[in-house]
Protein backbone atom coordinates (compact mmCIF):
# COMPACT_ATOMS: atom_id res chain seq x y z
CA UNK A 1 0.00 0.00 0.00
CA UNK A 2 1.49 3.69 -1.00
CA UNK A 3 0.49 6.11 1.12
CA UNK A 4 0.26 9.73 -0.75
CA UNK A 5 1.56 13.00 0.66
CA UNK A 6 -2.42 14.06 1.09
CA UNK A 7 -2.60 11.01 3.21
CA UNK A 8 -0.04 11.52 5.20
CA UNK A 9 -1.70 15.28 6.18
CA UNK A 10 -4.65 13.40 7.13
CA UNK A 11 -3.91 11.12 9.43
CA UNK A 12 -0.94 13.81 11.16
CA UNK A 13 -4.13 16.02 11.80
CA UNK A 14 -5.80 13.05 13.22
CA UNK A 15 -2.84 12.46 15.74
CA UNK A 16 -2.83 15.99 16.19
CA UNK A 17 0.87 15.96 14.70
CA UNK A 18 3.02 18.81 12.96
CA UNK A 19 4.52 17.74 9.79
CA UNK A 20 6.89 20.01 7.76
CA UNK A 21 6.29 19.56 4.07
CA UNK A 22 9.72 18.60 3.05
CA UNK A 23 9.14 15.26 5.30
CA UNK A 24 5.96 14.30 4.06
CA UNK A 25 6.86 11.99 1.17
CA UNK A 26 9.59 10.08 3.67
CA UNK A 27 6.20 9.61 6.33
CA UNK A 28 4.51 8.23 3.64
CA UNK A 29 7.40 6.28 2.33
CA UNK A 30 7.45 4.79 6.01
CA UNK A 31 4.49 4.43 6.91
CA UNK A 32 3.65 2.72 3.61
CA UNK A 33 6.54 0.24 4.59
CA UNK A 34 4.71 -0.66 8.08
CA UNK A 35 1.11 -1.08 6.07
CA UNK A 36 2.86 -3.40 3.95
CA UNK A 37 4.81 -5.34 7.04
CA UNK A 38 0.93 -5.56 8.72
CA UNK A 39 -0.99 -6.83 5.32
CA UNK A 40 1.94 -9.51 5.15
CA UNK A 41 1.11 -10.76 8.57
CA UNK A 42 -2.61 -10.74 7.56
CA UNK A 43 -1.82 -13.24 4.67
CA UNK A 44 0.32 -15.79 7.32
CA UNK A 45 -2.05 -19.05 7.41
CA UNK A 46 -2.78 -19.54 10.86
CA UNK A 47 -5.33 -22.19 10.51
CA UNK A 48 -5.01 -24.68 13.39
CA UNK A 49 -2.30 -23.00 15.07
CA UNK A 50 -3.46 -22.64 19.05
CA UNK A 51 -4.07 -19.21 20.72
CA UNK A 52 -1.50 -18.26 23.33
CA UNK A 53 -1.88 -16.02 26.86
CA UNK A 54 1.20 -14.99 26.12
CA UNK A 55 4.70 -15.66 23.61
CA UNK A 56 6.66 -17.64 26.64
CA UNK A 57 3.65 -20.42 27.42
CA UNK A 58 5.54 -22.85 25.00
CA UNK A 59 8.74 -22.63 26.81
CA UNK A 60 8.11 -25.02 30.47
CA UNK A 61 4.50 -26.20 32.52
CA UNK A 62 4.10 -22.81 33.38
CA UNK A 63 4.92 -20.54 30.50
CA UNK A 64 8.69 -18.94 31.82
CA UNK A 65 12.11 -20.83 32.67
CA UNK A 66 13.04 -20.11 35.96
CA UNK A 67 15.93 -20.93 38.53
CA UNK A 68 15.00 -23.10 41.18
CA UNK A 69 13.56 -21.66 44.49
CA UNK A 70 16.77 -22.14 46.62
CA UNK A 71 17.78 -20.16 49.29
CA UNK A 72 21.24 -18.84 48.46
CA UNK A 73 22.27 -16.53 51.89
CA UNK A 74 22.23 -17.40 54.70
CA UNK A 75 19.36 -16.86 57.45
CA UNK A 76 20.51 -13.57 59.27
CA UNK A 77 17.49 -12.74 60.90
CA UNK A 78 18.28 -13.32 64.58
CA UNK A 79 21.84 -11.50 64.05
CA UNK A 80 19.96 -8.68 62.79
CA UNK A 81 17.49 -8.48 65.19
CA UNK A 82 19.57 -9.01 68.27
CA UNK A 83 20.44 -4.64 67.76
CA UNK A 84 16.79 -4.40 68.14
CA UNK A 85 15.58 -2.58 70.62
CA UNK A 86 12.16 -4.74 70.75
CA UNK A 87 11.24 -7.62 68.94
CA UNK A 88 8.62 -10.31 69.17
CA UNK A 89 7.78 -13.37 66.85
CA UNK A 90 10.23 -12.39 63.97
CA UNK A 91 9.05 -8.83 63.94
CA UNK A 92 10.60 -5.79 65.02
CA UNK A 93 8.70 -3.47 67.17
CA UNK A 94 8.47 0.60 66.33
CA UNK A 95 6.54 3.10 68.49
CA UNK A 96 3.01 4.10 67.39
CA UNK A 97 3.27 7.22 65.64
CA UNK A 98 0.10 7.89 64.46
CA UNK A 99 -3.01 8.25 67.10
Amino acid sequence: MSLTPEQVRGIAHLARLRIEAEDEARYAATLSRILDFVAALDRVAVAGVAPMAHPLDALSNDGQRRRPDQATEPDVRAAAQANAPKVEAGLYLVPKVIE
